[in-house]
């Protein structure tokens, strides 16, 4: 065989091999299916990742959760909602007025460009309870500096202050729920909310008590609350039991406006427990092409408490029925990709 004829020969075959798909630029592994490509099955994060909150910036989403492995607060990054980078401390140090170790629950409302703030819970030395922080960075994975001289909010008398969760309503007004850690000394839990300043770093004028524990499924407090518009309507969501029962569950309320007042939904509770994951709550809410997504933690069934592997993160979408978020979890079964 002549040398041109075997260059032509080998070209016919780099073609057939194209066509077949070994040249796939995407970026997939080529051992991955088309199918497989385009479903994913939960847990999304299968690490300690409790109270995880979810901010989407550019093509990028940022996912933030409780303290673990020595990070105060870690962040972890994705461009699809289901695979996710190992985490990096978005916090990586705290303000002298407070303590490490019980840094909980952040969350994090981007006010311009380069202008991102957390709101984070942590232990208060003075008061000796849990209080809420706030924070600025420049990028939305930080590094966020607390410059303040003390805590946004403690009420100490109250139990402690904790789950801070950041709103911006349609009018551009700023707001910010939170929880009393009324459990901690045996009292009533309330969801509060009062008015932020423009910059996000003051809270103005009275806070409002929008909900406390009244149902039977909710135990002995509620938490974990965000709110969310939906076709105009307000949307208050809360988390309710004890956080490391099987009992802990997800359920909602509708408002009037972010100062209340609030109704709590009559089919309460909507995510709950079942063979493939137990405790699911404390969860935030994303929309991406038009359709609504919950990412909220979860126990594996029978290991409620422990820290192997912890809380993992799922992932389920939520459709709206006439004004009602059903939510189609919790859902270990292959599903197709956000």
């Amino acid at each position: 065989m002549s040398a041109g004829t075997t260059r032509r020969a080998a070209a016919v075959l780099m073609a057939a091999l194209l066509a077949a798909g070994c040249g796939d630029d995407t970026g997939n592994d080529p051992s991955s299916t088309r199918s497989e490509a385009t479903m994913f099955s939960n847990p999304v994060i299968r690490a300690d990742a409790p109270d995880p909150q979810v901010l989407r910036v550019g093509d990028v989403w940022w996912l933030f959760h409780t303290n673990s492995d020595g990070r105060n607060v870690p962040v972890r990054r994705s461009t699809d909602l289901v695979d996710w980078s190992e985490p990096v401390d978005a916090l990586p140090e705290l303000p002298g007025w407070a303590d490490p170790g019980r840094t909980w629950a952040p969350e994090v409302i981007a006010l311009g460009p380069q202008r991102f703030l957390l709101y984070y819970t942590v232990a208060g030395r003075e008061s000796g309870r849990q209080c809420v922080g706030r924070a600025v960075a420049s990028r939305p994975e930080g590094p966020y500096r607390d410059d303040a001289d003390g805590p946004l909010i403690c009420q100490a008398e109250l139990g402690g202050a904790i789950d801070a969760s950041p709103f911006r309503d349609a009018d551009g007004s700023l707001w910010l729920l939170w929880k009393n850690d009324g459990n901690a000394i045996g009292v009533d839990t309330w969801i509060w909310s009062q008015r932020l300043s423009a910059d996000g770093l003051r809270l103005e004028g009275e806070p409002t008590k929008l909900l406390r524990q009244t149902e039977p499924w909710e135990g002995t407090l509620i938490e974990g609350p965000f709110l969310h518009r939906q076709d105009g309507r307000l949307y208050l969501f809360y988390a309710a039991n004890a956080y490391d029962r099987a009992e802990y569950a997800e359920g909602y309320a509708v408002c009037e406006s972010p100062a209340g007042p609030c109704v709590k939904a009559a089919e309460n509770p909507i995510l709950t427990a079942n063979g493939v994951a137990t405790g699911p709550g404390h969860a935030s809410m994303v929309v991406k092409d038009g359709r609504t997504w919950l990412v909220y933690h979860a126990w594996p069934p029978g290991r409620e408490g422990s820290t192997d592997p912890g809380r993992q993160v799922w992932l389920d979408e939520v459709v709206w029925t006439d004004g009602r978020p059903v939510v189609r979890g919790p859902n270990a079964e292959p599903q197709p990709r956000p």
